[in-house]
């Protein structure tokens, strides 16, 4: 598996949670759903930057990065200039953040289109404290996570799916959920703080889901959104699957992290 992270400089440990803080520069009415767009968005700048990571990147069967969709208040008859917006892109390969950067200072046209709709880049926050969505991590600072707990409950903020035996899995069973962070995580984490593959050993105690579609350029994805409360019964499986729900607010969980699906919070008990 070609995988999308940066063989020169050392591959980071850090983590990074980037929030890009938008004005609407027009009074349009903004498609629901702009996760392609973001993501073509993302790529873009990344490709200023380096075009030949970029390609990489495009290329891999794990993306590094996660985005969530377009935030802020919605209009029923469209936007008023001035508007304002947000969109938060999660870096799982620290290298990146160098290049992010770099690629939104050299985009030379400072009104950014989504959905053809144009907004102006009013703020970039990627320190914590900054913005309550921006974030910095670091995979060992993760690794040990202090405070173990063998009940989890995750909150999962857009439309959330996974693939089961070729079928589209809507319901955040505990197996898919952290055997999807398990994977993601050993792809981008040190190699002396991979994980080995588990058989997960836990059970849904309490949830409240509802399932919505998010409507792609192939079509609506069905997937779920809510909180889901995990048990766990093994006492390391309970350490590992508190690494990888701290791991989630980064990485997203599930299909199409890239594109707005699977934004994942971990809800502190």
């Amino acid at each position: 598996m070609e995988l999308a992270v940066l063989s020169s400089p050392p591959k980071s440990t850090s983590l990074y949670a980037v929030v890009i803080q938008l004005g609407a520069a027009s009074a349009q009415i903004i498609p629901p759903t702009l996760g392609r767009t973001i993501h073509a968005q993302v790529m873009n700048w990344l490709s200023l930057a380096d075009s030949q990571t970029a390609d990489i990147i495009h290329r891999a069967q794990v993306s590094p990065f996660s985005i969530s969709g377009l935030m802020g208040y919605r209009r029923q008859r469209g936007t008023k200039p001035g508007d304002d917006f947000i969109f938060r892109i999660s870096l799982l390969d620290g290298n990146l953040i160098d290049l992010l950067l770099r690629g939104i200072e050299q985009s030379d046209n400072q009104t950014l289109y989504l959905g053809q709709c144009p907004f102006v880049i009013r703020s970039i926050y990627t320190l914590p404290d900054t913005h309550p969505q921006a974030n910095i991590s670091d995979y060992t600072v993760l690794a040990n996570t202090e405070k173990i707990s063998d009940e989890i409950t995750l909150k999962f903020l857009s439309p959330t799916s996974f693939k089961q035996q070729q079928e589209i899995q809507p319901f955040p069973l505990p197996e898919l959920v952290f055997g999807n962070l398990l994977r993601r995580w050993n792809v981008f984490a040190p190699p002396e703080l991979q994980f080995p593959s588990l058989e997960w050993k836990a059970v849904v105690s309490a949830y409240e889901l509802k399932t919505y579609a998010l409507k792609l350029e192939g079509g609506a994805e069905i997937g779920t959104k809510g909180w889901v409360k995990y048990r766990f019964r093994d006492s390391e499986q309970a350490r590992i699957a508190t690494v990888l729900a701290h791991f989630a607010n980064f990485a997203g969980v599930g299909r199409k992290t890239a594109m707005g699906m699977g934004q994942t919070c971990l809800v502190n008990s």
